[in-house]
């Protein structure tokens, strides 16, 4: 799995590290923060700034690979291009040696279920700790600790002496540093990056994660089939010398640096009250813990559809698995180009999601049904990359590795919570019931959840004419009532 980067220099005064007009930025004309309190906070000031530090700007619009400019960040990317692969090589080893020593489906599930438990058991306690300790420390130390498992794990395997149990261990092992390792990753972007690339750089995050995504099980097939499943488990436990190389490589003083929370009683409870007291925070991680609870179950209903709809088997199955990828690679790219998160692009990507996965539940063909995946990949990683850098922006750095193990563990805890309920209708009433349900459950959360966050900034729906065509926004109340009275005075 790979990593991001901590800083380890002194902190400076909390500030929330967000540009010129942040909350217009990061969230759009749908932020309830930005309608109260429309001048945002204050700009770090240039002394406050980290010497080496870029100076950007709020543009909508940026460069598709601008913050791999920043060397920091740019040494963390080529860490991941490894990791990333070795980590993909490492899940399809590590189901198949499973099934291999076992015969059973089950013993699968239950080593998946290992290794995302300590998430969400600990998940918010990680979250605590990542806001109390410098980051890039803490990521040696969660990565060695990772790197480590994978090569045990391939010694066991090539020497012959490796038992179901083993692999369960290093599930669990995994899922424990991950806790740690995970909001410790996402919190650091910014870190290394600043507000201005902030979004670019979890966009090119996600990119380079399908990209691996793509390329890691076909290398552990080639692996596994030519040479069995420990050399796939030893690629990933030496691929983690990327990332711990790159993090050691990264010059401190050009980090965004930010205050560390002190230890103190009650850290966990003071995390849940700031996101809960902040519209900006909590609509968009509710939204994403239902899409992820019931719009994400792809294992169940494409399985299912290419086996009971098309009977089209385990190729059919590797196709829509493919095209989503390559869909999922084409929106964290468009993302990264698109420079901002603002929150009508998440309401709209997440209607726009859940639209396509109902048209999909209905049409005829296998061919289109697989073409179909390209879009739903584009509209569910714009979800996840927008949701994830609105959230990150509209933190204070001091609480952000808090308000980020939330999000991941709202988000990566959702399918396992949902996938029994999504199961149990697409059995009883057919893949394509199923699909529509977590469709309309996406469409009805995300339309719901925007008009919340327009009635809480103030906003209204306004219908009329653009250029000859319908156009359909959201504007201030006060502009509506004033050209309601315009209207009435011509009258």
């Amino acid at each position: 799995m790979s990593t991001g980067s901590g800083a380890d220099s002194a902190p400076a005064p909390a500030t929330h590290d967000s540009p010129s007009t942040p909350h217009s930025d990061a969230s759009g004309p749908l932020d309830p923060a930005a309608a109260q309190n429309p001048a945002g906070p204050k700009n770090t000031p240039a002394e406050q700034r980290p010497s080496g530090a870029r100076r950007t700007s709020g543009s909508s619009r940026s460069s598709m690979f601008g913050s791999l400019r920043i060397r920091n960040y740019r040494l963390f990317f080529l860490g991941q291009v490894v990791s990333n692969t070795g980590t993909w090589m490492q899940r399809i080893a590590q189901d198949w040696l499973v099934l291999s020593l076992t015969g059973s489906s089950a013993a699968v599930g239950i080593t998946t279920a290992l290794q995302f438990l300590p998430m969400l058991l600990f998940g918010l306690y990680g979250g605590v700790l990542v806001d109390r300790l410098p980051k890039r420390p803490t990521l040696l130390a969660t990565q060695t600790a990772m790197g480590l498992t994978g090569l045990a794990l391939a010694f066991l395997t090539l020497s012959g002496h490796v038992q179901v149990w083993h692999v369960y261990l290093a599930a669990f092992a995994v899922g424990l540093a991950t806790v740690v390792d995970n909001p410790a990753r996402q919190s650091f972007v910014s870190e290394m990056v600043g507000p201005g690339q902030l979004q670019n750089a979890v966009s090119l995050n996600s990119a380079n994660f399908q990209s691996a995504r793509l390329v890691g099980p076909a290398v552990a097939g080639v692996l596994i089939t030519g040479v069995g499943t420990g050399w796939a488990f030893l690629f990933n436990g030496l691929s983690f010398v990327a990332p711990i190389a790159g993090l050691m490589l990264m010059r401190a003083r050009e980090l965004h640096v930010v205050e560390r929370a002190p230890r103190g009683k009650g850290q966990l409870r003071e995390g849940l009250n700031y996101v809960a007291s902040r519209p900006e925070l909590i609509w968009p991680i509710v939204l994403v813990g239902f899409i992820g609870t019931f719009g994400f179950n792809f294992p169940v209903w494409l399985s299912a559809y290419a086996d009971d709809v098309f009977h089209a088997g385990a190729g059919a199955y590797s196709l829509f698995n493919t095209l989503m990828a390559i869909g999922s690679l084409a929106g964290a790219l468009l993302a990264a180009r698109r420079g901002t998160a603002r929150l009508r692009v998440l309401i709209a990507a997440a209607i726009g999601f859940g639209a396509l996965e109902v048209v999909a539940a209905t049409v005829p063909s296998l061919w289109l049904f697989a073409l179909l995946m390209v879009p739903i990949g584009i509209f569910g990683l714009t979800v996840n990359v927008t949701a994830n850098t609105s959230v990150q922006m509209a933190t204070d750095p001091a609480m952000r590795g808090r308000v980020m193990a939330l999000f991941m563990m709202v988000f990566m805890g959702g399918s396992p919570l949902g996938a029994p309920l999504v199961g149990w209708v697409t059995d009883a009433y057919g893949p394509r019931v199923g699909f529509a349900l977590g469709g309309l459950v996406s469409v009805a959360a995300a339309t719901t959840i925007g008009l919340i966050l327009a009635r809480i900034g103030g906003l209204r729906l306004a219908l009329g004419w653009h250029h000859g065509h319908p156009r359909v926004r959201f504007v201030p109340k006060e502009r509506t009532e004033q050209r309601e009275e315009q209207l009435a005075t011509a009258a």
